[in-house]
This record gives structure tokens, C-alpha cells and sequence, in this order.
């Protein structure tokens, strides 16, 4: 729940997968020639109307396809939800573990499509199609800003990062090895006249993932293309992506080759949707719209230094039905939206407390109601997370646990709490404990395990969120 412009828990879209798939164990290993001898199975558009389903290997990421609280998102997803709406079948969604498998499943059948911010290169429209691009990027590098950023000058910490694609000469860089960007670092070393240490890592590691460790400091640059790195950059504010490292490329859907009518189809929507205005909203939505405000320090006490906002006798109506400090409803409030009633997030949440479409009506909340109602509405959700946590003995434990599931989904929180248990951490504590296991979620060794249930998710939105709600109250404690 989150406002269009302040939206820290929209980064929980961070991210979450709803489904999974089945691959052979050794398809990881095979390279996109092996593939290129296997037969492309006998699936086409008639095929795919009579089934009533339309399936799409995806990847979990912000481009391709994740879930925000319940609800399916993406790009890709979106675009492809809406052509399957033409088509007048459903769309299935398999989550690929491992994206050096893609091809191998595409052609035999295990999907109709692969969805994954797909760049069209010469390599492989050897083995699968095209179809027609629906959006363009060029490659740009990723690295981090030194420590202490914050607080220099923008040329300052500029002078320490690499400005010219010939400075990567004896640079380490960690990409996927069956991409383009491995073959673009190929191209640029006899450009240069020199050697760029290439790491290619195998396709069960993200490029999101990649980004996230150039972030914490695991790795120093990485590459990926410019509308990936423009929503990353809002999640890891000390990454910079100014270096372009490209071309502008096309991405477009990959399809097997025996599929002609149905790329025939594709095609001819793609052409005529992305004139549309529908196209352009999604697209802005996704790449251009800000999903996080930063820099969310001491602004928060407001008025004349006696009251947090105009609606605190709201939130102490609200603290006397729930039980909850009206200060930490408070800082819920502010956390989501900055006290706006009439804030709307890019996923849709609304209000100050920042509902899901879904989610508000069991609260009594809807677009149109009035702060005091949106207020009563939120108390109610974080009093109804509370009680399911009830076996955290702790009580302000209990309440971290509820702040966290209201901002990312009891499910996530579920499936940190397990895998703190597993890992021998204490599954009913958060600090040290379960928010470890919650920052290990965007990784694959992670959730991939047997007992992650909901997948993926980029958990440092929430850990941030729980830090910052917690910061915040216990300031107003002592001040109101």
C-alpha cells in the first residue's frame, strides 16, 4: 500500500511469483546450438484457442512478470494479458527457475511465448522468432556510487565512476552468459584493445539479483538494458546507469518457429496496440512513473510542532477500537501516502492507507472514502495482521510481524518466518531473525526452496519499511 509518489512498499513488486515450473535437471547445461536440432513441437494459434490458454515463460522481474499485493503485474505481462484477451483465452504464466532454458522450453512445448525483456539477436533467431519489438533499450553499465555520495557534490562522486567504455580494460564484469550483454562485453574488448574480465553466470542468477549485489557491494558492475536499470535505480539509489554501453536494441516476444500463426497474430496486435494510448500508459507506468521518494528523513512532523497532522484525533479514534498507538497508525499513514487521502499508487493501491482494489471493501474502504474511514479501515487491516501472528510471543515483535504483512502479504512474511526456522534463526523474532530470512527472498538459493511457497520477492522494501514506521513512532513518542 503505497502513493503514486512515495510508494516504499510498491517495492515489494518486486517481485513475488505465483506459480512455478518443471525442467529436466540437465537443461541448464545445454547451450542454445543443442537446442537449435531440436524440433519445434506442433503447437500453433489453433492449438492454443482450443486449449482456451495461452502460456508464457516468464521471469521473476519488474519488466517481465510479479505480484504486488495479490496482484499480477509486469510489463510484458500486462501487454501479453491484454492479447490474450483478443485472442479470447486465458493467459498461464510459468515462472522459468533457470533462463538458460528457455529456448529448450519453448521448443518442446512447455510454453507458447517467452516474456522475459528478450533482446533479438542474430544468435538467436538462429533457433526461435521473433516477434514484432515492442519496445526499445540500449545496454548501459551498472555500478555503484562510493561510499559517502550522499553528501558530496554530483561531480565529486562522478569522478570516482567509470565514464568511458574503454575504463572497463581489466575490469571484473558479472553478466549472464547466454545473453546479449555477454556478447556486447565480447564485441567492446576488441573495441578497446584490451581485456574486460568477463564472468558469465549461469541463468539461475537474475539480472535484478545482479543489480542488487552491485548495490550491496558483492560485485562491482554488471550490465542490463536501460528501462530495467531506470526502475532498479529508484529500488538502489547508490547504483548509477549513466554509461551507455549500446545501440538501442529491440526487445519483442521469442516464439518457436513452427508457430506461424500465431506470430502472424501477435504481430499484426502489437503493430496496431502500440499506437494506442492503452500502450502508452502501461509503458509509462512501468519505465517513466516515480515508484519511490527518497530522502524520507525529518519532514514528517508537520503543523505547529503540538500535532502530527491534521487527522490525529482520526488516528486516536482509531487507536481506542484497535488497540494500536495512534502514533504507529500514524506513522503507517505517513509511510504510505504522507497523510494523503487521495493518494493512488501505480498498482492501483488508493487512499492514505494505500488499499489494494481487493483488499479494501473487506475494510469497509473504497476510493471515495473519507479520511476518517481510511484511517479506521487501516487500523482494522494492521489489528487483523496482529491476530494472525499471534503466536509471536513478543508484543511489539508481534507488531513488526503485522507491519510487515501489511505492507508485503502475510505469504511473504510466512515463508521468511519458515525459512528462518529451517536455517535454526528464531521464526517468531523479527529483528536478526525472520528479516534476515525476508532480505534472502530475492535470491534464488533462497526461494527456490521446498518451504518458500510465494516465491521470489525483493525483500530490503519491507525490511527499509519496518526500520523507518519503527524510527518514526518511537520519534512521536517522545514528542506527542
Amino acid at each position: 500500500m503505497k502513493a503514486k509518489y512515495l510508494s516504499a512498499s510498491l517495492l515489494t513488486i518486486i517481485l513475488i511469483v505465483a506459480s512455478s515450473c518443471v525442467m529436466e535437471k540437465d537443461d541448464s547445461v545445454k547451450s542454445v546450438e543443442e537446442t537449435s536440432e531440436r524440433p519445434g513441437v506442433a503447437i500453433d494459434l489453433p492449438e492454443i484457442i482450443k486449449k482456451g490458454k495461452l502460456t508464457v515463460l516468464a521471469e521473476n522481474s519488474t519488466t517481465s512478470y510479479f505480484i504486488y499485493k495479490g496482484k499480477k503485474m509486469g510489463f510484458e505481462y500486462e501487454l501479453l494479458n491484454l492479447f490474450a484477451e483478443n485472442l479470447g483465452v486465458t493467459l498461464e504464466v510459468k515462472i522459468v527457475k533457470n533462463l538458460d532454458s528457455l529456448i529448450i522450453m519453448l521448443n518442446r512445448g512447455d510454453g507458447d511465448l517467452i516474456a522475459c525483456n528478450y533482446t533479438v539477436t542474430n544468435y538467436r533467431n538462429k533457433v526461435i522468432n521473433f516477434s514484432e519489438p515492442f519496445i526499445k533499450s540500449q545496454q548501459v553499465l551498472i555500478q555503484r556510487k562510493p561510499d559517502g555520495w550522499q553528501d558530496m557534490k554530483e561531480e565529486e562522486w562522478k569522478a570516482d565512476l567509470i565514464s568511458d567504455p574503454s575504463q572497463l580494460a581489466q575490469k571484473k564484469v558479472h553478466v549472464w552468459k547466454n545473453s546479449s550483454y555477454y556478447q556486447r562485453l565480447e564485441h567492446l574488448q576488441e573495441e578497446i584493445g584490451d581485456t574486460i574480465h568477463i564472468e558469465g553466470v549461469k541463468g539461475n542468477i537474475g539480472g535484478e539479483e545482479l543489480i542488487e549485489q552491485v548495490s550491496s557491494g558483492l560485485i562491482d558492475y554488471t550490465i542490463t538494458e536501460n528501462n530495467v536499470a531506470q526502475v532498479n535505480e529508484q529500488f538502489f539509489p547508490n547504483i548509477y546507469i549513466g554509461l551507455d554501453l549500446s545501440v538501442k536494441q529491440q526487445m519483442a516476444f521469442g516464439i518457436r518457429k513452427s508457430s506461424h500463426l500465431l506470430k502472424s497474430k501477435l504481430d499484426a496486435w502489437l503493430k496496431e496496440f502500440k499506437g494506442k494510448s492503452t500502450y502508452r500508459y502501461i509503458k509509462r507506468k512501468y519505465f517513466e512513473m516515480p515508484h519511490v521518494t527518497r530522502n524520507r528523513k525529518r519532514d514528517h512532523s508537520t503543523l505547529d510542532g503540538t500535532n502530527i497532522s491534521k487527522y490525529d484525533e482520526l488516528f486516536k479514534k482509531a487507536s481506542d477500537m484497535s488497540g494500536w498507538d495512534w502514533r504507529l497508525i500514524a506513522s503507517v499513514a505517513y509511510q504510505e501516502s504522507k497523510f494523503n487521502p487521495e493518494a493512488l499508487s501505480f498498482g492501483g493501491a488508493y487512499g492514505m492507507m494505500q488499499f489494494m482494489p481487493n483488499t479494501g471493501p473487506h475494510y469497509g474502504v473504497f476510493p471515495d472514502s473519507p479520511p476518517g474511514t481510511q484511517i479506521m479501515g487501516g487500523a482494522k487491516k494492521l489489528m487483523a495482521d496482529e491476530k494472525f501472528w499471534s503466536s509471536v510471543p513478543d508484543a511489539f515483535e508481534r507488531k513488526k510481524f503485522a507491519l510487515a504483512s501489511y505492507n508485503a502479504g502475510r505469504g511473504r512474511i510466512q515463508d521468511a518466518s519458515r525459512l528462518a526456522k529451517k536455517y535454526g534463526l528464531n521464526h517468531l523474532k523479527w529483528e536478526d531473525n525472520v528479516e534476515v530470512m525476508l532480505l534472502n527472498l530475492s535470491k534464488q538459493e533462497y526461494y527456490q526452496d521446498e518451504v518458500v511457497r510465494n516465491g521470489m520477492m525483493r525483500g530490503t522494501t519491507t525490511y527499509k519499511y519496518i526500520q523507518e514506521v519503527t524510527a518514526r513512532y518511537m520519534e512521536w513518542v517522545t514528542q506527542y
